[in-house]
């Protein structure tokens, strides 16, 4: 999915790290966040990683969702895409947020430890793109 906009609880800030990827070293936060829904990881990139704290409310806008070990993770990128937003009681306490993660439906192992969804040419599943 893209563009996704959320409210949702800092259950943990995470920490800032810097990772190797494909395009070279890139800095990040993990952070695991939730709501009346579930909890899920949501993966901070370079400019878009705030301070936060247990227990902040956040926005999360322009969004988009991938596939990491079988779990769903919500990615951000850019300044103004994360901004902690004064609580009104319309996200539960961390304590009340279920533990349920959302899972990756599809997903098929890349590699040890990893996992990617099954697309083909132009975000088609491989079936349809042979049919």
């Amino acid at each position: 999915m893209e563009r996704v906009s959320v409210l949702v609880r800092v259950i943990d800030p995470g920490e800032v790290r810097r990772i190797t990827t494909r395009s070279g070293e890139r800095t990040i936060r993990e952070a695991t966040v939730g709501d009346e829904t579930g909890r899920v990881k949501l993966v901070m990139w370079g400019r878009s990683i705030k301070s936060l704290n247990r227990g902040d409310v956040i926005e999360v806008l322009g969004a988009w969702t991938t596939a990491f070990r079988g779990k769903v993770q919500l990615n951000v990128g850019g300044t103004e895409n994360v901004r902690v937003v004064k609580d009104s009681g319309e996200v539960p306490p961390v304590e009340r947020i279920p533990e349920e993660e959302p899972v990756a439906e599809g997903a098929v192992p890349r590699r040890p430890g990893g996992f990617r969804q099954r697309r083909g040419r132009f975000g088609r599943s491989r079936e349809e793109e042979f049919e």
